[in-house]
């Protein structure tokens, strides 16, 4: 005879399978936690091992009151959560998503369970089951709904139709305009209708960026001035297209060459039959220039190459411009003494200051202590003899070094984009520190003074008007990393002034006048504290703009610390309560100290975009803390080249020429994941008027990255690190492509809702840019697509988008 009933072992093994999970769940809680709980740290893991492990052994012997002990656990995990994170999506997934798949474990075997001890199964332990199953479901859903960081109030932009006398004509300059509005007065394409956005052209240059960890990722943002589009290549390659059709009109193959840069922010435009603005404060005016009637080079595009040169072409034909420097070239190392390839690049675009041409240039970050100068320089548009120099170190001589002589070296420098107010014929530079970063010992008094600052410039002689300094004695490499905005400020008096607005890696929000330099909201000098290094001038006190958001620069607790599972949150709350952190400005020292942002933002390069027609601005931020470390040298810290790899914050930096080196590195989770709560990036609409977030949503998804390197091909949008810049227009949105994902998003400017979104054949970092064609009337937004950082996938596209013909 068969015996229709399952044999002991074979009714058990799901309970067994279930009390193993509770148990490895119960053993790292209880080693992690008794770890955690020595350094200080919550004494949740630790209990809640403890108890799991006796509620293992018990279900190992088939009691039932193993289950109702973890009943107790997830009751407990829960009342921790909701005190510990607040009711806060990600974070609450954190904490409580793996263990209540532990718990519907344990729930489905808990009939078993009474059977065994001789109780009716009853159906409770199966409801429970489907209640959290459905919490499960419903935990599942909730990954792939964006959670706003603060919700749209209803106070976001509204709509005003474009008088058509003020509506864009060309986008001539980096930013737009040379104040760096990135606001196009186009509503063509609009919150109505932008879900109907389809490719228009598409266009490959040919010129595709490999990555080696040095630097190779497309950052471009076009400029168009009537019917063409014009570009630069990862290596400097000149290109114009049909605005309408993407057709190549023209190229320049300058195959420019470096070691570890090879990007092209933009270009710079200059038209000699248009008029010149005339300053309007009583500033010198720019100085007239001339190019022959019918001669070439009439319209002129010029850039700033990686192999520091500064280039001069027709923009008309793409030929150099014989009359400008030698045959359409200028040296730019010229009066810089010894400048190896990998120690400076040009990296953002020149800047047009009336008939100047600016440029600064970007000095590779703690390589050694005896590094290039930060000389900012203006050239002649038409000749390209130099006007004026600024040396940072002497900035009382204008002129080229004669002989052997140089600019001063390791000077504060200027990386990132210019902007030139007309109607004061100034420069405004965001500045970056002197060399090296995280070590001012052998700082100047110059050096202070410049550092970390914005520099107000005369664009016709150099002559400096004005400098605030937004770093004291930067030691976090805090370097202005934006294009300074123009806009106009209301004051709480009603009255109207020219400013400058600017964020900053550490995620702080300047608004400046634009004549005196002076803040035009609360900034507050705030304590701080010292390190241990010898002789490093500490700066007792840091500014903080109060008056307006500081984007991802809240202070962290141990509660910020996150993980996928509970279990890599629980090494993050080790790693950080190994770590000295005392807030924003904690110093580097010889102990393992936590900078957040770290050195990469915060806000980058890719600046904030306008709208002026309604007092907003829009910002995206990356929130990526460093853990540092000052090494003695004598102790043999391994040192990495001086490539790029070092900027980004990875491994042994070098310092030579100072007592230290520096490992530093990216605070993430054994995923590869940030230890603080997400979101890791985000967009932030911010009124002018109130100095108030408006709204801010997360932005980017893990679809084309995850842990450990691994896509995950999933869409959630947990809000990932930007880096590259926002477009926003007088149609309601802001366009944004700087994310780990390959999308071109467009969001609703009134409440941060995703209004649209485009798949990009690879990654992004370029600036979103649009126009009206002259010929057909049809509004374009153009993105490029070269790579992201993150991402091995590289391609070399430009891609326009518009309105189907039918509409």
């Amino acid at each position: 005879m068969i015996n229709s009933q399952p044999s002991a072992s074979a009714s058990r093994w799901p309970v067994w399978v279930t009390a193993l999970g509770v148990l490895v769940f119960g053993l790292l809680f209880t080693a992690g936690g008794g770890y955690l709980a020595t350094l200080g740290g919550s004494l949740y893991f630790l209990l809640a091992g403890l108890a799991m492990i006796a509620s293992a052994i018990l279900l190992f012997k088939q009691r039932v009151s193993g289950a109702w002990l973890f009943a107790a656990v997830m009751l407990a995990s829960v009342l921790w959560a909701l005190v510990d994170a607040g009711l806060v999506f990600w974070p609450l997934v954190s904490r409580l998503f793996a263990l209540g798949v532990l718990s519907l474990l344990v729930a489905l075997v808990y009939p078993t369970l009474r059977k065994a001890n001789g109780l009716k199964p009853g159906m409770g332990g199966y409801a429970l089951s489907a209640v959290l199953a459905v919490a499960m479901a419903a935990g599942v859903w909730g990954m792939f709904q964006p959670h706003a960081t603060v919700s749209a109030t209803g106070d976001g932009p509204g709509l005003t139709k474009v008088d058509p006398a003020n509506a864009q004509k060309d986008w001539a300059h980096y930013g737009n305009d040379e104040g760096g509005s990135r606001f196009a007065a186009l509503d063509q394409i609009n919150r109505e209708n932008v879900s109907t956005l389809v490719p228009a052209w598409t266009y490959q240059t040919g010129d595709i960026a490999l990555s080696d960890g040095n630097g190779a990722e497309d950052q471009l943002t076009p400029l168009q001035v009537g019917d063409k589009v014009f570009i630069c290549t990862p290596h400097n390659n000149l290109i114009a297209l049909d605005a309408d059709t993407g057709k190549e009109l023209w190229k320049n193959q300058i195959n420019a060459k470096s070691a570890v840069w090879q990007r092209c922010r933009g270009l710079a435009y200059f038209d000699a039959s248009a008029p010149i603005a005339a300053p309007t404060d009583g500033s010198l005016p720019a100085a007239a220039v001339t190019v022959a009637p019918g001669a070439a080079c009439q319209r002129r595009l010029l850039t700033n190459t990686i192999d520091a040169r500064l280039i001069a072409v027709d923009a008309d034909t793409g030929k150099f411009c014989e009359d400008f420097g030698n045959n359409g070239q200028v040296d730019l190392k010229a009066g810089l003494g010894n400048v190896p390839d990998s120690y400076y690049q040009l990296s953002s675009a020149p800047l047009m200051a009336g008939t100047t041409v600016v440029v600064g240039g970007r000095v590779a970050d703690n390589v050694q202590s005896d590094m290039p100068g930060g000389v900012i320089r203006g050239f002649d548009v038409v000749t390209g003899a130099m006007r004026w120099a600024f040396d940072p170190g002497n900035p009382q001589d204008k002129q080229a070094p004669t002989g052997d002589k140089t600019y001063v070296r390791s000077t504060p420098n200027s990386w990132a984009p210019m902007s030139y107010d007309p109607l004061m014929n100034t420069v405004f530079l965001p500045m970056g520190s002197s060399s090296t970063d995280i070590y001012g010992v052998d700082r100047t008094a110059l050096d202070h003074k410049y550092g970390a600052s914005i520099l107000a410039l005369n664009a016709t002689t150099g002559e400096e008007k004005w400098v605030y300094q937004t770093v004291h004695n930067d030691l976090w490499d805090f370097d202005l990393p934006m294009q300074p905005s123009l806009i106009d400020f209301t004051k709480s008096d009603g009255n109207t002034v020219p400013a400058i607005v600017i964020g900053t890696k550490a995620g702080q929000i300047f608004v400046l006048d634009r004549h005196t330099g002076q803040p035009l909201t609360t900034v507050e000098e705030v304590p701080v504290k010292a390190s241990n290094i010898p002789n490093e001038p500490y700066s007792p006190t840091q500014p903080k703009s109060v008056g307006m958001p500081q984007i991802g620069a809240q202070t962290l607790t141990e509660s910020d610390m996150w993980g996928a599972t509970p279990f890599d949150q629980m090494l993050c709350r080790i790693s950080f309560k190994k770590m000295r952190y005392e807030g924003l400005y904690t110093a580097p020292g010889t102990d393992v100290s936590l900078s957040f942002p770290g050195s990469l933002g915060g806000m980058n390069w890719g600046s904030l975009s306008t709208d002026p027609v309604h007092g907003f601005i829009f910002v995206n931020d990356m929130r990526l803390g460093l853990w540092v470390q000052m090494v003695p040298q004598e102790k043999d810290a391994k040192a990495s080249s001086g490539g790029e790899a070092l900027n980004t914050g990875m491994g042994a930096v070098p310092l030579k020429g100072t007592p230290y080196a520096v490992n530093k590195n990216r605070f993430l989770s054994i995923a590869g994941i940030p230890c603080q709560a997400p979101p890791f990036g985000t967009l932030t609409a911010i009124d002018m008027k109130t100095q108030k977030i408006a709204w801010q949503v997360p932005v980017g998804t893990v679809q084309d990255t995850g842990p450990l390197g691994v896509k995950m091909h999933l869409p959630l949008p947990i809000g990932m690190p930007t880096l590259g810049g926002t477009l926003s227009t007088q149609g309601g949105l802001v366009f944004i492509a700087g994310t780990q994902d390959y999308y071109l998003r467009a969001f609703n400017s009134a409440n941060g809702e995703e209004a649209w979104k485009a798949r990009l054949p690879v990654g992004s970092q370029g600036g979103p840019m649009t126009y009206v064609s002259p010929k057909t009337g049809k509004q374009y937004v153009v993105i490029t697509a070269g790579g992201a950082r993150q991402s091995a996938d590289r391609g070399d596209y430009v891609i326009a988008y518009a309105l189907p013909d039918s509409q």
